[in-house]
């Protein structure tokens, strides 16, 4: 690693362009300024690039992730950015940037994922490796266009589809003609910068600690992380998010008889085990989507009073959001998504038990086994949890087992269920609204959002229901961190034909460029 010493006396590539000019003369022109004006010039060349960058295959712990990183990490260099390469055995790389800025008296660490989701070919309507360019959505109608030539005009209600086209690589996108306006333009950012591009978040970023580690010092200096990922609000609005859910998985296997049964000879007598798979399950939530489990809602902390004040503020946008998606009612109801979004959920992730349509058959299944997904929020734990649960089945008169029961478990218990996973998961965090730091960075994100959007457009919102390694910046590093999304909203992230709408990318240019400028009298 290079010493603090050298790395705080190091003037960047960036900032020697800069000096190499002679007298820097301060410009006109602000850096969001700048950076649109770059940017409409400049158009056609940046889905060009957007494309390139969206056609290296990304999956974490695959050799074909280490070009990508390495694509990356060119690009950054040729914008001025000290960037490198840090690996572990095992581990997909972390892209570590930095760039120092003479006299600045704060550091921003910028947090985005490179890696993305696993893809099935089949379930796609083009290659998800070969970026195709649409005319507007598919599902209104869009048809497949060529990319831009110098010169073209380019729609902004296009949408470029390929895997991580919204999910995480439209940032990237962003940043690099940010810092090429800026270093042609003689634009200073106002803060340090140090860029984090982590491979593995996809995959639950299982190395990303002790990759902190490793750079702890280098990380120790940064005032505030800022997460780019991450959908804007479902009104279309740019949004400001100051927490994340946590996430787990766990299964539960219910069991019948030692083989599976024919239906004919041993129905009504030998127990159905998809049946009473579905009596568990509904024991643990109502229709109104209330989970059932004792103790399940007395686990995490409540919401401050800046939280409720921001949930009261958010846009009433359930009933638009109810009619895109075709649903008459929702969980929970009256309470509103956002408010949801803050309580810990439960939902069935999947069931198997038999088969159906063409491969079903006339047999009674010996098992019956439920993937559950739990979401947490702040003060849950994984452990905490899957304990309710645990509780919950046997006081449904279960049995709970590891693994496969034995014969003699079987003729001892009439019900047993086995419970596997759910041990551990991403942990939940928030950030608190009141932070000096995270409300420079609201004002900063609030002129952006005016400037592309109308006045009063940015919607602030407690949480989100994703998940993202928050924790390991406010719970271990002891950092603020908060979420500032660009992707639209319906972008199928971690679905075939994820897809990016090409205003969001010319938003997230406009957001970047303030965040990289804003004063230093906010703080």
């Amino acid at each position: 690693m290079i010493p603090l010493s050298t790395r705080r006396a190091t003037i960047t590539a960036f900032a020697l362009a800069l000096i190499s000019t002679g007298p820097v003369v301060l410009s006109a022109q602000t850096g969001p300024d700048v950076a649109r004006a770059y940017r409409q010039a400049h158009e056609p060349q940046l889905v060009r690039d957007f494309a390139e960058l969206l056609s290296y295959p990304n999956m974490a712990f695959t050799s074909q992730i280490r070009e990508a990183a390495l694509y990356i990490r060119d690009e950054m260099r040729a914008v001025g950015v000290n960037t490198r390469l840090v690996e572990i055995e095992g581990g997909s790389p972390l892209i570590l940037g930095e760039l120092r800025v003479p006299g600045a008296t704060r550091t921003l660490g910028i947090y985005v994922h490179y890696d993305g989701q696993p893809v099935d070919i089949r379930n796609w309507t083009n290659n998800p490796w070969q970026p195709t360019l649409y005319s507007r959505a598919l599902d209104a109608g869009g048809e497949p266009i060529p990319l831009p030539e110098d010169g073209d005009e380019v729609d902004p209600d296009w949408r470029i589809y390929a895997r991580s086209a919204g999910d995480d690589k439209a940032p990237i996108a962003a940043i690099l003609p940010v810092l090429r306006s800026f270093a042609e333009s003689g634009i200073t950012p106002t803060s340090n910068l140090i860029f984090m591009f982590d491979g593995e978040e996809e995959a639950g970023s299982r190395n990303l600690g002790q990759y902190m580690e490793m750079e702890r010092e280098l990380l120790d200096e940064v005032d505030i992380w800022l997460f780019f990922d991450g959908p804007a609000h479902a009104s279309g609005r740019p949004q400001l998010v100051y927490g994340v859910r946590g996430a787990a998985g766990m299964e539960v296997t219910v069991y019948g008889a030692l083989r599976n049964l024919h239906s004919g000879h041993y129905g009504n007598w030998a127990p159905d085990t998809g049946n009473v798979l579905a009596h568990l399950l509904a024991s643990m939530k109502d229709e109104d989507g209330n989970v059932l489990i004792e103790g399940w809602y007395e686990t995490f902390d409540p919401i401050g009073e800046e939280e409720r004040a921001a949930l009261e503020a958010m846009p009433q946008w359930d009933d638009e959001l109810k009619e895109e998606l075709g649903l008459v009612r929702t969980e929970g109801e009256p309470e509103s998504l956002p408010e949801r979004l803050l309580v810990p959920a439960l939902n069935v992730r999947g069931i198997t038990s038999g088969n159906t349509g063409s491969l079903a058959r006339n047999v009674i299944p010996n098992t019956a086994v439920a993937s559950l997904g739990i979401r947490m929020v702040k003060g849950n734990t994984a452990p905490q949890l899957r304990q309710l649960i645990v509780d919950h089945i046997e006081r449904q008169g279960f049995h709970i087992v590891e693994t496969d029961p034995d014969i003699e478990t079987r003729l001892r218990y009439p019900r047993i269920a086995k419970v596997t996973g759910g041990m551990s998961g991403s942990v939940a965090a928030r950030t608190s609204m009141a932070d000096p730091f995270a409300q420079s960075i609201q004002a900063a994100a609030s002129a952006a959002a005016d400037r592309a959007f109308g006045a009063g457009s940015l919607v602030v919102a407690p949480g989100m229901g994703g998940t993202l390694p928050l924790y390991l910046f406010t719970e271990v590093a002891r950092k603020p961190a908060i979420v500032v999304p660009v992707a639209n909203h319906d972008n199928n992230q971690h679905a075939p034909d994820e897809n990016l709408r090409i205003a969001n990318l010319w938003y997230a240019i406009d957001l970047y460029a303030q965040l990289m400028t804003m004063p230093t009298t906010l703080f």
